[in-house]
Order: C-alpha cells, then structure tokens, then sequence
C-alpha cells in the first residue's frame, strides 16, 4: 500500500511553533513508518510544519504521492487545521482512505470521524497500523474485518464502534528506530538555529498520573524502558548517519531509569561517542550524585517540572513532589555549576491571583538557569479538562489557543484574561532582572535569551500592558 504519514498543513503558524523557535521531527510518525516499511509498504511523511507548507502546497505533495491511505497525526491545537485539511481530501481525492490518531483524535475520536476521517486509531499507533493498512489491503473498509482490529474507531452507518484497546508493546527494542530517511533531518532546530541536533526516545510512559498531563493516560501508568544497548545503537547511527551532535531526549523522565543511564553511559564511552545531551528528570527521583555523573558525561541540561509554590496545590494535581524536594535540587545545581531549567504552571482552578504571584517569586527564588511558565490548558483525555467540564470552566473552544501560552479557562477567582496577564507578569518578572540579564551575558548565552524575550516574554508583556 501506498501510505502517506503527515501532520496538518498550515499549522507552522500556530503558537506553539512561532514562539519556541524548535523545529522537531516527528517521531511518532517516523516509528509507524518504519513498522510498515519493514512489512514492504511505500511510505512517505510530510514534516508540515518544518516545511512551513501551506493546504495547497499539502495538496500538491499529497496529489503527487497517490496514496491509497493518508494518516493525519493530530495534537489538540492542531485538530481545527486537521478538520479543514481531512474536508479537502475528501473533496478533491474521495477515494483516499483517511486515518487519524494522536492524543487528539484519542479522547475526541466522535469529533475526528464527524470531520470525515474514515478511522481513528487510538494510543500507541504501529502495531495497530501495521494490522490496519493490512486489513485495508485485503478487505478495504469492510466493517466486519475492521471490528477485529484492536486500538481503533469508525462508523458503521450511524453507529461509532470503538474496539478495545491493543495492549501497550512491552518490549521498545522490538520496534525499529524511527525512519528519518523519510525526514528533513537537515532543517530541525532550536533557539531558530541549526546546531545538529537529533531527538530521541528512551522510554515512553508514567505513573504519577499528573492531572494536567496526557503522557500517563496515552502512554501508560508504567515506563517501559528500552535497553541501553539499543539506544546507543541509535545514538551510534545519528551521529555516524546524521553528524548529530546534541541528543535531546523526549522522556518525561529519563532519570526514572538509574540503571538505563549508567549503562547507557557506559555503551556511549566504550563507543567513543562525542555526544551531548539533554533530559527530562524529577525532583524527588534525582540524587545529587546522579545529576553530578550526567553533568560529568556529557549532560547539558536537565529539565523539571516544579509547577507551583503551593504544597497543597502540588497535591491537589497528583504531581508527588515537596516544595523542599525542589529547593534542594536547585541548590545542587548551583552547587556542581550545572544547567537546569523549571517550568511553573499559573492558572489552577482554585487559585488565587496572589498565589499565581507567588509562584513567580518562588520560582525566582528557586533561580533556575531558564524558567518556562505556561497557562493551564484543559487537554481532553486528563483529569483536569474532566474537572473544567463539571465546574464549566472553559471559555474557549478553539482547539487552536490550546497552546499553553493562551488562557482558554477561567478559575474560581480569577477570568482568563487575568491569567493571561499573569502570564506577562512572569516572564517580566524572571527575565528582565539585572542579575539574570547579567549572568546570561557573562555565560555568552545573550543571544537565546534574546530570543526567548523577544517571542515569548515581551508579546506576554505588551498584552498585560495594553490589555
């Protein structure tokens, strides 16, 4: 089968792209790709928002590739540009099998299918692709093959019928590594520049079931790690394919693995891989020895997700950190001169303008290298987007302000343009001090850090200003 993996055209201009000034590959995409190239499918991805293509442009490419099945990977504020790029399909290629998935179409699959999508597959997508594109090639949409089919949804007349659920693959090292030949590998970039880098995921998964994050619930309450041997295979083939440089791992928490990590380590030594690179970790899961031995091999950055000044707000959203957890991490920081980031969500139903500033203080206090700060934003398929239906705290339903930088929800104390300009507030607050402005220029780092002011802090600025 011809099968064409993409995301929505037109969604380069989304927030989430604009403002981080980072171009990934798609890995989702590039896994299922190689899971059906293995079984002797012709597969093409279109990178949409690296290429910057427009819906005509899409059209175009996908016109070209004569697809017997176009897969449409959807997060949530990329679903309106999923609709409207689905109705063109559909109008102008009718005979284009369309199947969409990603977090999205995973919660909102009634949505996605009265958008036109023909199937949604739902969570982990290769092996339920693999047994789906087969299905289609031997039976094409029959409703009764594809009632077999495990991990999928589709209309049967006026009926959605959703199969149960395809257990999650427990053994990572069974899938093949992403298939990048079919990637724009050369244009991937971060602070807007190209500086060989290359993504890469050691795990997938989490039990801590965070009220706020979908990785618990897509991915599982479990982490399921691959060996270390097998991601350095990996590693060995970016940077000997790829010239790769920087390995930005796309785990929540790398450091959940101790054992991975220091045999993972050892593989890149005994290989004599020149690498840096980048993770996600935990404060109550890193020890001050740990983060000592990533800093010595090769470690750049490690990032961590603080949240809130508030104990009690950390236990209302089920985060299983202390306050003095983190407060300790970050004095290990200073103390081995390594580099680490906190991201801080301001926006809790229950909170208080003055616990949001709080927050903010706090974070400076904590004095992170870079601080990311974003609004809650009510994903379908958490607890929290549940929670914001029964209290009717939604106040708007464009999927594509769902981006974190954009309040959609109002608390039981504040509006959402409130916590918009508290949004501002933070970035003005962290950013334009004079011992920040100060360390960044003596770090050589000025010119990040122009960036992260320019595209994120001073629009948030001028809206909290003129608003």
């Amino acid at each position: 089968m011809k099968v064409v993996l993409t995301f929505p055209p037109d969604i380069h201009n989304l927030e989430i792209y604009k403002v981080t000034g980072i171009t990934a590959p798609p890995l989702g995409l590039a896994y299922i790709a190689a899971v059906l190239e293995k079984e002797g499918h012709k597969v093409s991805i279109i990178d949409t928002p690296t290429l910057k293509l427009t819906m005509n442009e899409w059209l175009n490419e996908i016109r070209s590739l004569k697809p017997d099945i176009v897969g449409i990977s959807m997060q949530t504020p990329m679903a309106s540009k999923g609709y409207a790029a689905i109705k063109r399909i559909k109008e102008e290629m009718p005979d284009v099998i369309i199947v969409t998935g990603g977090t999205h179409p995973t919660y909102m699959y009634e949505e996605s299918l009265k958008s036109g999508a023909d199937i949604v597959v739902r969570f982990e997508g290769e092996y339920t692709m693999r047994e789906l594109v087969s299905v289609i090639e031997r039976k094409g949409l029959d409703k009764k093959t594809l009632k077999t089919v495990k991990g999928i949804a589709f209309k049967d007349n006026d009926h959605i019928i959703v199969t149960p659920n395809r257990p999650l693959i427990q053994n990572l090292d069974e899938l093949p590594f992403p298939a990048r030949h079919l990637l724009p590998m050369s244009k991937y970039t971060l602070f807007g520049k190209n500086i060989n880098t290359a993504h890469l995921m050691a795990s997938r998964g989490c039990p801590y079931g965070c009220t706020y994050c979908i990785t618990s619930y897509y991915w599982g309450r479990r982490i399921r790690f691959r060996s270390a041997k097998n991601v350095a295979d990996e590693v060995q083939e970016l940077v000997e394919k790829y010239k790769a440089k920087y390995i930005i791992f796309t785990d929540d928490e790398l450091t959940a693995g101790k054992r991975f990590l220091y045999e993972f380590v050892n593989e890149i030594k005994q290989r004599g891989l020149d690498i840096r690179f980048t993770c996600g970790s935990r404060v109550d899961i890193i020890t001050k020895d740990l983060m000592k031995f990533l800093y010595d091999n090769g470690c750049t950055a490690i990032y961590f997700g603080v949240e809130s000044s508030s104990q009690e707000t950390i236990d209302k959203i089920g985060k299983k950190i202390t306050i003095e957890q983190a407060k300790r991490v970050f004095e290990w920081k200073k103390e081995l001169k390594g580099f680490a980031t906190a991201s801080f969500i301001l926006g809790f139903p229950w909170e208080t303008i003055d616990d949001m500033k709080n927050t903010v203080e706090f974070s400076i206090k904590l004095d992170p290298d870079y601080a990311q700060y974003t609004v809650l934003t009510p994903y379908p398929g958490t607890p929290i987007y549940d929670y914001a239906l029964k209290h009717n705290l939604i106040t708007d339903w464009n999927w594509e302000h769902y981006t974190t930088l954009r309040p959609v929800m109002r608390g039981f104390h504040f509006t959402s343009e409130q916590a918009g300009k508290m949004l501002g507030y933070a970035y003005a607050k962290f950013y334009l001090r004079f011992k920040f402005l100060w360390r960044e220029l003596k770090a050589h780092r000025l010119g990040d850090l122009l960036h992260i002011l320019i595209t994120q802090a001073l629009p948030k600025i001028k809206d909290m200003l003129t608003s």
